[in-house]
């Protein structure tokens, strides 16, 4: 990997560290390992923002998780995120997000969360795997109720990179500032019933009560999904930067896996469910099964 690349993620990762704290431009290149006027520069170029403004819009979104799930004052978010009065915190919240502070902690509304991206892990990687040191892989056996899905939809992806190329990644920002029923959001892959014409079978989303009555971000869908079993698939923990290869492990167990052990049948009615990959827990997915 470029050590260019490696810089800018060094500052990436600095800025996660420290974002409670004052981060000057000479903090981040000490961490890059580059002059002042390259790191600035790097990153800038790998990122398309400036430090400034990538810090700034991760307090924000920190800040916005912080008045919605915590309900604390305005005030508190805006000093505990380094904004020196609530007047400058509620002008930066609005131009953000497009509603003032007091207004979201009152009722919160969609909106799109800053997601920091790390740049090592923006392009797809085709490396190999050892199938000698293929790693554990737990099943688990859920039910899902019936419930609805908020989705939006791309044109022709069938995974995470051709809809990233199609949508962009604030998807993912507007869905973490929504409940889900399973606490997360959730990316599936739709049967053709669920699928528009013209439209991806990829999609991400969050599931809501099947009452769910709320506001729907615009561009996109609600689809009702019926109550379900599925087989949970969970790899070990694993190192951020191999992300890849860790979803592959778990996706050839999956594909390997016979269900008729647990009294089951793939279920192709059903959409195919992927959890945000997070390393400290090992890659999720879920497939769809049915009572033989």
């Amino acid at each position: 990997m470029k050590e260019q690349i490696l810089a800018v993620q060094r500052m990436q990762d600095y800025i996660g560290a420290h974002l409670k704290e004052k981060i000057t431009l000479a903090d981040l290149a000490k961490a890059s390992l580059f002059s002042p006027w390259h790191s600035y520069r790097l990153f800038r170029e790998y990122l398309e923002m400036t430090p400034a403004d990538y810090i700034r819009r991760l307090r924000l979104s920190q800040s916005a998780q912080q008045l919605k799930q915590e309900g604390c004052r305005v005030i508190d978010a805006a000093l505990e995120q380094g904004f020196g009065s609530v007047d400058a915190y509620t002008r930066a919240f609005s131009r953000e997000f497009g509603c003032n502070p007091g207004q979201y902690v009152k009722a919160p509304v969609p909106i799109t969360l800053f997601v920091p991206y790390g740049v090592k892990f923006r392009e797809p990687r085709k490396d190999g795997i050892d199938m000698n040191q293929l790693q554990n892989i737990f099943i688990m056996q859920v039910h899902k109720p019936e419930r609805k899905a908020i989705i939006k939809r791309g044109i022709k992806a069938e995974d995470y990179f051709p809809y990233c190329a199609e949508v962009g990644c604030d998807v993912w920002g507007i869905l973490l500032s929504m409940d889900s029923l399973c606490g997360e959001p959730v990316c599936m892959w739709l049967p053709e019933k669920y699928k528009k014409p013209g439209t991806s079978t990829y999609v991400q989303g969050v599931e809501v009560a099947v009452d769910y009555a709320g506001p729907i971000p615009e561009g996109f869908d609600v689809i009702e999904l019926p109550e379900a079993d599925y087989l949970m698939f969970q790899g070990e923990p694993y190192a951020e930067e191999d992300y890849a290869q860790a979803i592959q492990a778990v996706q050839i167990a999956a594909d390997r896996y016979d269900p008729t052990i647990l009294g089951y049948v793939w279920d192709s009615a059903n959409p195919a469910i992927q959890l945000g990959p997070r390393g400290e827990r090992g890659y999720i997915e879920l497939r769809p099964v049915k009572h033989k």
